[in-house]
């Protein structure tokens, strides 16, 4: 393997770029090279549902794809086009994991898995709601959050749907540019007109 610590990273890029024979190498030793970069960005950060080598990975394919993009053309550096991919992949898989989408594929329990000889599915209640049954409820529901909004004002309706939406009092009123305490009035206001339903 030929040492390539004399090269600039833009000059492996661009070398990497155009000659087949030192591709492997070339794009082995820059992995190697910025991969404590990307060890030190997943140190801070906590993926759901994962593992730290999971975030590396996701930072090495971030790294993989800054050699395969980057153009020596632009004013900036291969380091701060790595920093920027690396960052921009984490972010991603961060947000994905934050989404929750996956979770019920990976925490499921079958009901026919046997354990200690018996099946779940034998202890499951007979108790189980009928699509007839779910749909009446659906129905309810609907009709429950129709009454509802129609006791709202604007405000507490746009209030309602960023609070259901999981954000907390100071993010609500910064995107509606309100003050905390409004929020807060918003929110106590609909609490009430619950109970009066």
């Amino acid at each position: 393997m030929e040492d390539y610590s004399g090269f600039s990273d833009e000059q492996l890029i661009a070398r990497l770029h155009s000659d087949e024979n030192d591709k492997n190498e070339i794009m082995d030793y820059i992995l190697e090279k910025y991969k404590p970069l990307v060890r030190k960005k997943t140190n801070a950060l906590y993926l759901i549902g994962g593992e730290d080598d999971d975030l590396i990975q996701e930072g090495m394919i971030g790294l993989f794809k800054a050699v395969r993009d980057y153009r020596g053309d632009k004013d900036s550096s291969f380091f701060n086009f790595a920093q920027l991919c690396i960052s921009r992949q984490l972010c991603s898989a961060l947000e994905a994991s934050n989404r929750k989408k996956h979770i019920p594929l990976n925490t499921y329990v079958s009901f026919s898995q046997e354990q200690n000889g018996e099946c779940l599915e034998d202890f499951v209640s007979d108790d189980i709601r009928s699509p007839e049954q779910l749909l009446i409820e659906q129905e309810k529901f609907e009709e429950f959050q129709e009454q509802l909004w129609s006791k709202l004002s604007n405000m507490e309706k746009k209030v309602l749907e960023l609070y259901l939406d999981g954000n907390n009092y100071t993010t609500i009123a910064r995107m509606l540019g309100k003050p905390d305490k409004s929020i807060d009035n918003a929110l106590q206001r609909i609490r009430q007109k619950l109970k009066r339903k």
